[in-house]
């Protein structure tokens, strides 16, 4: 039933290739890990509904490849994207690093000044951490996005951190339009208190 679909949004992931931006989609999407999941040709795409506080979004997600040699698909890629997620790996400093690139690359392309962006730290499962989970927190305050720290692999954090972008996209006025044109649609009140599965867990500046 599609009727009772409050709205479709888009949403992107990007980071550094290997990052695990596939594995976080497919934990999402289907409940799946794959340890050798081989590294995305151009962009996957999956859709999947999720339900918050009572109104049913439709989630149009998509993965690109952090190639270089893709580079050539990211205007369109990100055209009319409603929520962004950034990954790195906590392993690994350099896909860190190299966050600020992808922001640059985010404000060039986007097309809405108001895009909900969250950090997700993947891999927390592993012991060599490179980054420390302050780091993203602050570097998260600094460009105003949300923070968690996810593994793909053990399920933590993972639907938490889509649950929190489409919430966050969904309080935000005129960054998404109702599929029932013309009808105001009144977002149905969250008591306040009521503690959601993740709370404190994700960071909202």
């Amino acid at each position: 039933m599609e009727d009772d679909v409050l709205t479709t949004l888009k949403l992107l992931i990007i980071g550094e290739s290997g990052v695990g931006k596939s594995s976080l989609l497919l934990r999402f999407t289907e409940d799946t890990f794959d340890p050798d999941q081989s590294a995305t040709i151009g962009v996957d795409f999956k859709v999947k509904t999720l339900s918050i506080d009572g109104n049913k979004a439709k989630l149009a997600i998509w993965d690109t490849a952090g190639q270089e040699r893709f580079r050539t698909l990211t205007p369109s890629y990100y055209r009319g994207a409603q929520g962004v997620i950034l990954v790195y790996d906590v392993t690994k400093r350099e896909t860190f690093t190299k966050l600020e690139n992808w922001l640059n690359e985010l404000e060039t392309y986007t097309t809405r000044n108001d895009i909900v962006k969250m950090l997700v730290g993947n891999k927390i499962d592993r012991d060599d951490h490179e980054v420390d989970r302050n780091e993203g927190l602050k570097f998260a305050r600094k460009h105003s996005m949300l923070f968690i720290e996810a593994s793909a692999k053990t399920k933590d954090g993972v639907q938490c951190a889509f649950e929190e972008l489409v919430e966050k996209i969904l309080q935000t006025p005129g960054l998404w339009e109702s599929e029932s044109q013309g009808q105001k649609v009144r977002l149905v009140e969250q008591e306040q208190g009521s503690g959601r599965p993740c709370g404190g867990y994700c960071s909202i500046p």
